[in-house]
């Protein structure tokens, strides 16, 4: 296997980061990917940053150890809290990180835009700096979801749990004059759909991937790392986690997603 040839690596702290590696492999199908769940520690999202950086380094070592040409972030609170320090660390690797897509949403004309995220990310500089910039142009409130990521790593056994958090999280906000949503967490794409029911037909969602997919391509073409050859893809899953059921739900999601009915 040369540098050319060798797989992408995309981790997450469960599976939520298999909502963007969906989008990744569809963008570039010559790709081989590697995805790593990190489901032992899930959620990230309300730990502290230190934490964070420090598990985040050692998924990099479970990937790099798969001899990866390129990493990708799947996760909000990771990129925001541990993305500076891996960069550093591993500065002959690209590491791309995926954001919350509140610029997509504001380029778009969005007046009342909803951030929801883990407590983390919203509590990071990174977004609290874009949240001021933008302030100016439109209203965006910042809704912390603790708890709906680590039952989004249940799967569908969860839904029950699920609806009655986003009942308690979205019912204070249902006369707010909301026109975009912005999926900070991507674990909550899974679930979009019983988000959309909250709001009102036409709201739009935002999550990021598109951006993050364009910026992977980008990336390798620049560091002649794009595959251009007729390829049959493959995507392989690793957890943290190490069990059989783990790895089937992974690869669950990545073909089906979450039955929501």
């Amino acid at each position: 296997m040369t540098k050319l040839t060798a797989p992408i690596g995309v981790f997450d702290s469960g599976v939520g980061g298999i909502s963007t590696l969906q989008t990744l492999a569809k963008t570039l199908p010559q790709e081989d990917f590697i995805f790593y769940g990190d489901s032992k520690n899930a959620p990230y999202g309300e730990k502290s940053a230190a934490t964070v950086t420090d598990l985040s380094k050692q998924v990099v070592e479970q990937l790099r150890a798969h001899a990866v040409k390129a990493i990708v972030i799947a996760c909000n609170t990771a990129t925001s809290a541990a993305k500076p320090a891996l960069i550093t660390a591993y500065p002959d690797l690209p590491i791309l990180g995926i954001e919350p897509a509140l610029k997509e949403a504001v380029d778009a004309g969005k007046q009342h835009i909803l951030v929801m995220a883990t407590p983390l990310t919203l509590s990071r500089p990174k977004y609290l700096a874009q949240r001021n910039r933008f302030s100016d142009q439109a209203m965006i409130q910042s809704l912390p979801c603790p708890g709906l990521a680590d039952l989004i790593e249940g799967g569908e056994a969860q839904l029950p749990a699920i609806r009655r958090l986003l009942t308690k999280l979205l019912t204070p906000l249902s006369d707010r004059p909301i026109d975009a949503v912005v999926l900070g967490c991507t674990h909550y794409p899974f679930i979009e759909g019983l988000i959309r029911e909250r709001f009102a037909a036409g709201t739009a969602f935002y999550t990021g991937y598109s951006g993050i997919a364009a910026n992977l391509k980008q990336t390798l073409q620049r560091q002649q790392l794009l595959r251009t050859d007729a390829h049959q893809q493959t995507v392989s899953f690793y957890s943290s986690n190490e069990t059989c059921a783990e790895i089937k739900l992974y690869q669950h999601l990545f073909e089906h997603g979450i039955e929501l009915d």
